[in-house]
């Protein structure tokens, strides 16, 4: 079975640029341009949100949770879960802009387009072989994998400073 790709952040990498948040809310508008889209309407929204907590920047885009909530509440079908992906997608003529999808969201990253009435949410840039967050980010904060890739990715890091460390501490 293949494994799918996720979108993973590395919290000690993000310096709070939001490069992320921009170049999400312009690969989502009409034009797919940044001086274009400022005068678009709908208003562009961001899929995803850097928050500041405990003194860190923190990425904060949809988990396209296993049994998501998000899916279980839609009344109107507007939210689908694809079976292969596990990707949360959003059917736009079904959404009524109700907001229950955004109130039950355990991570607060449904976004609304109020000029529409209609729930938004990360589409992980199906369009793209990258999401546009990911591809933006100048400090590789945001990983686009899969599990097992970041997994060794992190392993061969740790590895690669716990002999840094070593060799250190042999010179002592």
């Amino acid at each position: 079975m293949k494994e799918n790709k996720e979108i993973f952040v590395r919290l000690e990498r993000c310096m709070g640029c939001r490069s992320c948040e921009m170049a999400c809310a312009i690969e989502h508008s009409i034009s797919k341009n940044l001086i274009s889209s400022i005068s678009e309407k709908p208003v562009p929204v961001r899929l995803l949100y850097v928050e500041k907590a405990e003194g860190r920047n923190v990425p904060m885009i949809c988990r396209h949770c296993q049994d998501a909530p998000c899916v279980a509440v839609c009344r109107t079908g507007a939210l689908v879960q694809d079976s292969l992906s596990g990707v949360v997608e959003r059917i736009e003529e079904n959404c009524m802009g109700c907001w229950m999808c955004a109130m039950i969201c355990p991570y607060g990253v449904v976004g609304r387009k109020k000029e529409v009435r209609m729930a938004v949410k990360c589409d992980r840039c199906k369009s793209l072989e990258v999401p546009a967050c990911v591809a933006a980010c100048p400090t590789g904060a945001l990983i686009y994998s899969t599990q097992r890739e970041f997994a060794e990715m992190m392993r061969k890091e740790a590895a690669a400073r716990i002999a840094r460390e070593a060799r250190g501490l042999a010179k002592a």
